[in-house]
């Protein structure tokens, strides 16, 4: 008997090592929940910098977009963007952000001039399409002036020829009754004559 209450006890390890269904459970576990991994701004990630929670370059350069804050950056530098816009209040920041970086395409495709020379284009284009423009109202009015002279002359020519018909008709014919055969055509009396007086 005690020899096999010895060999029991060899054979069960003790307590204290055998994991137990708290441990080996994945719910209790610190490891089981994913860490939440916050994807830095396209601003940050090229500066090359922590991205804290309230970045001000967050909410308009998205990590998705690099290219757009990479344009800006090349013409107006990271340091000038971020205080443009802490100077600026919130409802306007993203207006701004775009015409920075419109303004940074403009100046990359034309450095001289930069967006200036875009506007200058399109407001020369405009008088272009102004003059077009006006040329065609002077030609669609000239149009109409000559329609309506021509409709003139074509109602008097046809007044005109109308009186010269009525001047030109013949005399009317004289009635059937006026001939003086009238009376003396026994065809026509369908009788023959008699005296009055036998």
């Amino acid at each position: 008997m005690a020899a096999t209450a010895a060999a029991m006890a060899v054979a069960s390890p003790p307590s204290s090592l055998s994991p137990t269904s708290s441990d080996s459970s994945p719910s209790n576990s610190p490891s089981s929940s994913p860490p939440v991994i916050l994807s830095p701004c396209a601003a940050c990630k090229i500066l090359r910098r922590r991205c804290v929670e309230k970045c001000v370059l967050a909410p308009y350069f998205p990590p998705t977009d690099p290219l757009k804050f990479t344009i800006a950056h090349r013409v107006f530098g990271a340091s000038n963007i971020i205080k443009l816009l802490q100077d600026l209040p919130e409802d306007q920041r993203a207006d701004a952000v775009n015409s920075m970086v419109y303004e940074a395409n403009a100046r990359l495709r034309d450095p001289v001039y930069g967006c200036a020379g875009a506007i200058c284009q399109l407001q020369k284009q405009i008088s272009e399409l102004q003059a077009e423009l006006a040329k065609a109202q002077a030609e669609i009015m000239n149009m109409q002036c000559q329609n309506s002279n021509l409709f003139e002359i074509i109602c008097k020519q046809m007044g005109t020829v109308q009186h010269d018909q009525e001047e030109n008709l013949p005399p009317p014919a004289l009635p059937c009754y006026e001939n003086p055969s009238f009376f003396f055509d026994e065809g026509v009396m369908g009788v023959a004559w008699e005296p009055l007086w036998t």
